[in-house]
């Protein structure tokens, strides 16, 4: 459940809550207020008559009985994706469309990838066997799973950057014909000819032209000023004469405006700039890979590095924000700055990118982020001068590797790799790989000679199991490990804790052995494993070695691994720097005194997920957290069945704003000063709360986000009273078995955004006074919720139904 707290953060607009040493909080807060906020492309780019024209299309096509097609063509840079992502994002369109998805296609295609994607979306798999087990099929099952349910449901799904025809020949057949009214498919494209294959006519075909002069000032002016200060007439002639170079190409004015955002607004640093165009034009490259390549030129050293490094990602990839920030770190390209985090920093670097147009966000919230294929193929060129990395596409043939960072993303790289690497001259410092395969152990035992100077590991996307062997401890230089897959399991030798420079160990949601030795690594940053279960050291092996615990990585920054032995004791509240702490499966036979007070310990806090499995004792989460505090003394309260001070008071969590808590609790404490100060986001999974938990947390002040998941709640009706949940923005009901009936009362919840109802079957109304929610842009529901309302107000229709279509 836990991301990266940078992207969180984010996504709360909780830019300023950041947590930094005690002695730095301040000044870091400070520095986070001063960063200059995203701009959204879609709000810059003058694109408005390019959309409506293509809204007007598919309004066209939603009055058709069969799935539709629409397509957008042009050229790379001309705002292809720009203009698709602001008709997907309006608000018609969010109220028409019963599931949505958006897929990345890029030259690099494949296919079981582009449905899983597409899966995923649609089908919201709040359950984590659900995913895994979407994630585990093979390209026709899948296919055949999400074309059974997209059948029942209008849907709109867009295919952004497609290259070649095959793609839509290849999926359409899983793209149901007979869905409901209205489906559509949008495909962004440069090749006219794909467009027609998959439109059929050109009357559905938006063609994007280049901006003229009047929108290409414009867009300009609002990138390098930023919506601040005034143009002075000598800088506007020599802006217009930059802006011409652009020949009327938004990427090439977006990117130019952002860098002369960075400078000083005079005469002599806008001349410098435009001699500098002047100059790149004159080079053997076209106009605006001339000006991309000037961008980049102009970027600080400490930013260079940073962004060459997103190249290796594959083409159109949504890159995880935080999982790039890790990586620069081990890379070594962040430079301290006293006494920040390193991770504060990093997260300063990219929002620099982004404030230049160097990386775009993906998805509003930081949480990922793209780079435009144009901005790749400039990454990949500059990189490969530099000797910098060297990607492969396809590692099937033999020849010489001369960059120490090897990327691989396709097939495989067992039997060509250790050849390639055989004529190397230099040894291996980084090695990723996107493959789809694994590292097998005879593979292992060729590389070894080659990867002993090994700072990253990343291995993705993998099918099957991982076992490391005993020689991974001989790696002693390696920072970073990364292992995700599908369907695999990981097993980590005791070896493992020779690598003592280890700052990340990240094996995803593989299910994974982790041996006692882990605690050796003291220098382990990000300790990211929430299916991962740490052996027992045996007492023969703390004799001879010494007792090794979780106490010892006092460095950590974020901890996620299945409970265990190792929460016994006072261990855990000794990582004070811990921002972000994740314990799956935690017996309650481990929820002891100690356990509850090392909790309260770590007050810089920002994400806590804790999910409980009841222990030997059998006694509910509730009969362990229902703990009254006498002096020093805790005793368990079988009576008062309430979460009282098991937890303990969030009261110093200053920076605590997201909370998950999975198992039995029964009853929630009514003092609000128990919950954090700016608790946020709220996740309850099966509670099995007795007593309406609206009453009492329709009274914290900041949340914005509040799920009540598989039974959180085992009551018949909910209550949101007046003046409740002012702040909430999203409440997300999941099958709550027992839930018959929703009451909102007027001015409660009067900042809803959007109300997801998933099955919950027996509530057969749609919540009392839904309507008079102002602000409600998106109503999502699943199973027979609410089916009788809906199909009383559909037969009345009048302005209840008209209000009902928009948010539907």
């Amino acid at each position: 459940m836990i991301g990266g707290i940078m992207a969180n953060r984010s996504k709360y607009g909780l830019e300023a809550l950041t947590a930094s040493s005690s002695s730095t909080a301040d000044q870091a807060v400070s520095h986070k207020e001063q960063r200059a906020p995203v701009v959204e492309e879609s709000d810059v780019v003058e694109i408005i008559d390019g959309a409506n024209k293509v809204m007007r299309m598919l309004m066209m096509k939603v009055e058709t009985s069969t799935r539709s097609v629409v397509s957008i063509v042009g050229m790379g840079g001309l705002g292809k994706t720009t203009l698709a992502k602001n008709v997907y994002n309006r608000r018609v369109v969010q109220g028409h469309f019963d599931c949505k998805a958006w897929v990345y296609v890029s030259q690099e295609f494949r296919a079981r990838e582009i449905l899983l994607a597409i899966a995923l979306q649609v089908m919201s798999p709040s359950d984590h066997e659900e995913k895994r087990k979407l994630e585990g099929m093979k390209e026709d099952e899948l296919g055949q799973k999400l074309c059974g349910y997209l059948k029942e449901r209008r849907y709109m799904v867009v295919m952004d950057d497609v290259w070649s025809i095959e793609v839509w020949s290849r999926l359409r057949l899983y793209f149901p014909d007979q869905a409901k009214d209205g489906s559509i498919v949008l495909i962004t494209t440069r090749n006219k000819e794909i467009a027609l294959h998959a439109t059929y006519s050109e009357e559905f075909i938006y063609e994007l032209r280049h901006m003229n002069d009047v929108e290409s000032w414009h867009l300009f002016l609002k990138k390098a000023f930023r919506g601040t200060g005034t143009i002075t007439p000598e800088l506007e002639c020599l802006g217009k004469n930059i802006v011409t170079k652009c020949k009327g190409l938004p990427l090439a004015i977006v990117v130019l405006g952002s860098l002369l955002s960075t400078k000083e607004k005079t005469q002599q640093s806008w001349m410098n700039v435009l001699e500098s165009i002047n100059w790149n034009l004159y080079q053997p490259h076209d106009s605006c890979m001339g000006i991309l390549a000037l961008s980049y030129n102009e970027l600080p050293y400490y930013l260079k590095y940073c962004f060459l490094y997103c190249g290796i990602f594959p083409e159109d990839s949504e890159i995880d924000a935080w999982h790039l920030i890790k990586l620069w770190m081990a890379e070594g390209f962040i430079q301290r700055r006293g006494k920040e985090r390193l991770e504060d920093i990093a997260e300063d670097y990219m929002h620099e990118l982004i404030h230049r147009s160097l990386i775009q966000v993906a998805d509003r919230r930081v949480q990922s982020c793209r780079m435009h294929d144009l901005l790749r193929d400039l990454a990949v060129s500059e990189a490969k001068d530099a000797n910098f990395f060297e990607v492969h596409e396809n590692m099937d043939s033999t020849f010489p590797i001369s960059s120490r960072r090897l990327v691989v993303h396709q097939n495989l790289i067992n039997h060509h790799i250790s050849q390639c690497l055989h004529n190397s001259s230099s040894q291996l410092s980084t090695l990723v790989s996107f493959s789809g395969s694994t590292i097998g152990k005879k593979s292992w035992g060729s590389l070894q000679e080659h990867i002993k100077s090994l700072t990253v590991l990343n291995l993705e996307e993998g099918v099957g199991g991982h076992v490391l062997p005993r020689d991974i401890g001989q790696l002693i230089p390696l920072k970073f490990l990364c292992i995700k897959g599908i369907r695999s399991h990981v097993k980590l030798p005791s070896t493992i804790g020779r690598l003592v420079n280890l700052q990340s160990l990240d094996l995803g949601e593989n299910d994974c052995n982790i041996p006692h030795s882990i605690w050796k690594l003291k220098k382990l940053r990000h300790l990211e494993c929430p299916l991962g279960k740490v052996s027992s050291q045996s007492q023969i092996n703390k004799c001879v070695n010494g007792y090794l615990g979780v106490e010892q990585l006092t460095n950590l920054q974020t901890l996620a691994l299945k409970g265990g032995s190792w929460l016994e004791g006072d261990g855990l509240g000794k990582l004070t720097q811990l921002r972000s702490l994740e314990l799956r499966e935690c017996s309650t036979s481990y929820l002891k005194t100690e356990f509850f007070e090392s909790i309260a310990k770590l007050t810089v806090l920002e994400i806590l997920d804790l999910s409980f499995t009841e222990g030997h004792t059998k006694k509910t989460l509730v009969n362990r957290l229902g703990l009254v505090r006498e002096k020093k003394n805790v005793t368990i309260d079988h009576h008062n069945k309430t979460l009282l001070l098991g937890l303990m008071p969030f009261s110093h969590h200053a920076y605590l704003y997201e909370l998950f808590l999975e198992g039995k609790l029964e009853k929630l404490p009514k003092e609000i000063e128990f919950y954090p100060p700016k608790l946020l986001g709220l996740h309850l999974w099966r509670c099995k709360l007795r007593d309406d938990p609206m009453m009492i947390l329709e009274k914290l002040p900041s949340l914005r986000i509040l799920e009540l998941l598989f039974n959180a709640y085992t009551g018949k009706k909910m209550v949101c009273s007046l003046g409740g949940f002012l702040q909430l923005k999203s409440l997300n009901l999941i099958q709550l078995d027992e839930l018959e009936e929703l009451m909102v009362e007027r001015g409660a919840m009067s900042s809803l955004k959007t109300l997801k109802i998933w099955p919950c079957d027996k509530m057969k109304k749609l919540p009392h006074g839904l309507l008079q929610l102002t602000n409600l842009e998106k109503l999502s529901l699943e199973g027979l919720s609410c089916i009788e309302s809906i199909e009383e107000i559909k037969e009345a229709e009048g302005e209840d139904w008209d209000k009902l279509r928009k948010i539907m």
